[in-house]
């Protein structure tokens, strides 16, 4: 394969990411790990294949090694997705833990967003199951030893239908305990009941696994994505229940919040329990499902506890964007709705990068900075899919913007940097461009970066390896550059529209600076052409850059030698060449 067709990269004028670690930002950069699979060093990969035969990581898996090489990547916090106890198929009644039955359980291994015991972590994931709470705790150890922050994620709005917690703390009662199940809704109870009807298993439900009896759940409870009937669809959320914070769905959402609800005392529990174990932030699933009242509150009751911990909500509602950062109290929010999906459009060949305009436009001023920018996650499609971008390279001037357009956060899904490329079906997710979250697999693109447990390079491929480098490359300069870690941005969209060769729904540019640093940004997201444009720059903002001055001089950096001069009054670039898919990027000085 022709590496990088699209872009051409040569190694930016600094030192390799790997060695260069020395100056400490606030920019945080997340590297997302979907625990089961990601140290899987297993290759068997059986369709609907058993944990004793597809395998699984382990947390002594995530060794030194790995948070090294992830560290050198340019990464401050790691994302640890699917560690607390969830619902599975896999049997480890032996150890005193309740198995689940099959007919509410989606996949062999299960979904990590179907909790089974708040107060414990996967069994699978323990060399030895009973120490398996210990073998966490050191986990937590060894990232914070390399000065890594541990997230892992809190699932506030459902639990799985056989939530059943066998190592709570003393004190602590199951959620549904002391319901009263006689009434569809009550402030106080931790479900929502449907007296009088049993749950129903919905159609097409045909686990792989032989079952004796029926599952049974009388009085059914509603569905975890605020489905009320006794009969969820398959593409429900038919494992989970809905959880009740005070709320009163079949009443116009009648909110009863005094006296505190039940399930918010449960949960203000829960996240002190694992913030004493040292975690530094959560991830909140579906955080928009709960009430932001809820969230106003218990945040503010964990930071009291731990000033430093971070709360993140995956969102999907622009308009509520400022309630749950303001009201709700959160740190950061997904930006999936926004860029995101403007970035994708783009790289799918049917964007407008006009959009992107219209994205800061929306956060601008208030949270443009708490925004946390991905390309890649556990529930979108791998750049590298035949469904997506089909190759990783694709994605890299959508990868530079994401990390380089605000203050706020970025994000590395386990393997983008390798480019992982699922083409195969795993289990009860199918061949969906995604790598699966509810199956025992291997990713075979880790497993040579493994290499044993070592996690180092020499058994990557070339064009992996140049992969890596850019993703390193691209994270470290966002974090050592003070004009993007901590600058002002200013859109030029509004200003080129006329410039010469700048197509604005292909081409898309921006300054960030300091008082100490300025940087131009410029993209052509035109999968297919070559553009040659001016780029005009703001007067203003150059003036009060460089005051009095008649010329200022362009250097390219990241990669490439390119130099131009610009005169003051001018205040426009020569023709800026620009391969297809590509950027580049210049400091602007004074000559």
């Amino acid at each position: 394969m022709k590496f990088l067709s699209s872009i051409l990269i040569v190694l930016m004028p600094i030192m390799s990411f790997a060695q260069n670690q020395t100056k400490s930002s606030d920019k945080l950069a997340v590297y997302q790990i979907f625990t089961r699979l990601f140290a899987n060093q297993n290759t068997t990969n059986k369709f609907n294949g058993t944990l004793e035969e597809n395998g699984t990581s382990k947390f002594k898996d995530i060794n030194k090694n790995a948070l090294k090489s992830i560290k050198e990547l340019g990464i401050s916090h790691v994302w640890y997705t699917g560690i607390i106890e969830h619902a599975t198929m896999t049997d480890f009644s032996k150890f005193g833990i309740k198995k689940d039955h099959p007919q509410v359980v989606k996949g062999i291994a299960g979904s990590p967003y179907a909790i089974k015991d708040y107060y414990d972590v996967n069994p699978y994931l323990a060399e030895n199951v009973e120490n398996r709470m210990s073998e966490f705790e050191e986990l937590v150890k060894r990232t914070h030893e390399l000065d890594l922050k541990v997230i892992i994620d809190f699932v506030p709005n459902h639990i799985s239908r056989e939530y059943n917690s066998d190592i709570k703390p003393n004190g602590i009662t199951d959620f549904g305990e002391k319901d009263d199940k006689s009434k569809t809704f009550d402030a106080q109870n931790n479900f929502y009941y449907l007296p009088n009807q049993a749950f129903e298993i919905p159609e097409g439900v045909n686990p792989p696994f032989v079952f004796k009896e029926k599952y049974n759940e009388f009085p059914a409870k509603a569905t975890g994505n605020d489905v009320f009937s006794a009969k969820p669809s398959i593409n429900d959320w038919f494992e989970t229940l809905k959880l009740n914070y005070g709320v009163d769905y079949l009443n116009g959402k009648k909110t009863h919040f005094d006296p505190i609800p039940n399930t918010w005392l449960q949960m203000k529990n829960i996240l002190t329990y694992w913030s004493e174990k040292g975690v530094d932030g959560f991830r909140c699933d579906m955080a928009e499902m709960v009430p932001v009242e809820f969230w106003g509150w218990v945040i503010p009751e964990i930071k009291a506890l731990n000033p430093k911990v971070i709360f993140i909500a995956e969102i999907y509602n622009p308009n509520e964007y400022g309630n749950y950062l303001f009201k709700g109290k959160f740190d950061y929010l997904y930006d999936k709705v926004g860029l995101y999906d403007a970035l994708r459009r783009l790289i799918e060949g049917h964007g407008n990068a006009n959009d992107i305009t219209a994205v800061w436009q929306k956060e601008s001023g208030n949270f443009s900075n708490r925004m946390l920018r991905f390309l890649e996650n556990h529930d979108e499609q791998r750049i590298a899919s035949n469904e997506f971008g089909k190759k990783p390279e694709s994605a890299l001037a959508a990868m530079m913007l994401s990390a380089t357009l605000h203050t706020g956060p970025i994000m590395v899904y386990y393997g983008q940097e390798l480019g992982v490329k699922p083409n195969q079906a795993e289990g009860f997710q199918g061949n969906d461009g995604r790598t699966t979250i509810f199956d025992f697999w291997g990713v075979t693109e880790l497993q040579n970066w493994i290499n044993k447990g070592k996690f180092d390079t020499k058994k990557l491929s070339k064009e992996q390896k140049k992969i890596r480098e850019f993703y390193g490359n691209t994270l470290v300069f966002a974090q050592e550059n003070t004009a993007i870690s901590d600058g002002e941005f200013h859109d030029l969209q509004y200003l080129n529209f006329h410039s010469e060769g700048y197509d604005s729904s292909k081409v898309y540019s921006y300054l960030r600076y300091t008082n100490e640093q300025l940087l131009l940004f410029v993209y052509n997201f035109d999968l297919n052409n070559e553009i040659n444009t001016k780029i005009t720059l703001p007067k203003t903002v150059l003036e009060k850059q460089f005051g009095n001055v008649t010329q200022l001089k362009l250097k390219q950096v990241f990669e490439g030698k390119e130099k131009q001069k610009i005169t003051l009054d001018k205040s426009q670039t020569d023709l800026i060449n620009l391969k297809p898919n590509s950027f580049k990027i210049f400091e602007i000085t004074k000559p």
